[in-house]
C-alpha cells in the first residue's frame, strides 16, 4: 500500500489529503473510468442535468437501498418536490408517506429536515460549501463528498462500501473492508484521486459502479474487471472471500419488520389509527408492538394524535 503522502493540498471529503497518483496507480484509475464511459448504467440521477437537489435525493434514498427500488420512487419524488422549497413547504408525513417502501424512513425525516435548513440557511439551495453539506440534518462524511463530487463536480474522496472494497481489493489485496475506515484506508483512497476536478469526479462514480457491479462482496467477476490484470487481490488468488457476509436473521418477525407494517398501516390511513387494536397487526406479540411503537415515536416518525383514545398517526 502506498504511504499517506507528506506535502499535501486538501481534498474534499474529510482531513484525508492527497497528491498526484503515481503512474502505475494513475494507469489503473485510467482504466476504470474507461471502463465506466463503455459500461456505466444510464441513470437519472447521473445524466448530467440534474439538479444538485436531485443528487442528494438519490444519495439519501440509495444508502442501503437498490438502484431498482429506488429509481420510481426517486423519479415520483422529484416530479412532486423538485426543489428543497417544494418539500420544506409540505408536511413531514407527506415525505414519509411518499417515501413509500424503500425501507429506513427516518431518511424521508431527514430529507424533509434538509430541505427546511436549505430553505432557512441557503435560500433554497442546495450549498456547495463541504462544510455546509456535513451540517445539513442527516449528511454525513459520505453524502457530504458525494454530492461535492457528483453534483458539483469538486475533487472529493468519495468513499462507500464499493469503493473501499475496489481499492481494498486491486491494491492491498484485501478482499473486504474493515469494518471501519481507517486513517490509513483514506490516506490511500486519497492518493488515488486524480487532480482535475472533472477526473476526479468520474473517478468517484466509476470505483463505485465497479464495486456495485463487478468486484461485489460475495461475487468477484474479475473476467469482466478492467484491473485484472493489475489487481494486487486477484494476483495473490483472491483470499479471503469466503469470509464475505451472507444472508443472516430472516426478515419475517423482525422489529423492523413490524415497524415496516406500522407505518404501511398508517401511510394508508386518512384518519387516526389505533394501532395496538388494529386487526391487521393482532398476530404481532403485543410487547413487540408497544416496544416498535414507542421506538417510531422516539425517532419522530409517528405520533399520537389522541392521547385518550390511542390513536396515532404519522
Amino acid at each position: 500500500m502506498p504511504s499517506a503522502p507528506k506535502n499535501a493540498s486538501p481534498t474534499a471529503g474529510g482531513d484525508a489529503r492527497a497528491v498526484l497518483p503515481q503512474a502505475a496507480d494513475q494507469a489503473m484509475v485510467d482504466a476504470v473510468r474507461a471502463w465506466y464511459r463503455e459500461t456505466g448504467r444510464d441513470l437519472p440521477w447521473r445524466d448530467g442535468r440534474t439538479s444538485p437537489w436531485g443528487v442528494l435525493v438519490s444519495e439519501v434514498m440509495l444508502q442501503q437501498t437498490p438502484v431498482v427500488r429506488v429509481e420510481p420512487v426517486w423519479r415520483a419524488w422529484m416530479e412532486r418536490w423538485p426543489t428543497p422549497a417544494d418539500l420544506a413547504a409540505a408536511e413531514q408525513a407527506d415525505a414519509v408517506r411518499a417515501w413509500g417502501r424503500l425501507g429506513y424512513p427516518r431518511r424521508a425525516k431527514r430529507l424533509w429536515e434538509c430541505a427546511r435548513a436549505m430553505v432557512e440557511r441557503h435560500g433554497g439551495e442546495v450549498p456547495a460549501s463541504l462544510e455546509d453539506l456535513r451540517a445539513l440534518p442527516g449528511v454525513g462524511e459520505y453524502t457530504a463528498a458525494a454530492v461535492a463530487s457528483f453534483a458539483f463536480g469538486r475533487r472529493a474522496v468519495v468513499l462507500d462500501t464499493n469503493v473501499r472494497r475496489v481499492v481494498g481489493r486491486a491494491w492491498g489485496a484485501l478482499a473486504l473492508p474493515a469494518a471501519h475506515q481507517t486513517a490509513a484506508e483514506r490516506a490511500l483512497a486519497a492518493s488515488l484521486v486524480p487532480a482535475a476536478d472533472a477526473d476526479a469526479a468520474e473517478w468517484a462514480v466509476a470505483s463505485m459502479e465497479l464495486g456495485a457491479l463487478v468486484c461485489t462482496a460475495r461475487v468477484a467477476r474479475c473476467d469482466e474487471c478492467p484491473l485484472a490484470g493489475t489487481c494486487a487481490w486477484r494476483a495473490a488468488g483472491n483470499p479471503g472471500l469466503e469470509a464475505a457476509p451472507r444472508r443472516t436473521q430472516p426478515w419475517h418477525g423482525t422489529d423492523r419488520q413490524v415497524r415496516g407494517r406500522i407505518m404501511a398501516l398508517l401511510r394508508a390511513a386518512t384518519a387516526p389509527v389505533d394501532v395496538t387494536g388494529h386487526v391487521t397487526l393482532e398476530d404481532v406479540d403485543p410487547g413487540q408492538l408497544d416496544r416498535c411503537l414507542e421506538s417510531l415515536v422516539v425517532d419522530g416518525l409517528v405520533r399520537l394524535a389522541y392521547a385518550d383514545r390511542g390513536l396515532y398517526s404519522l
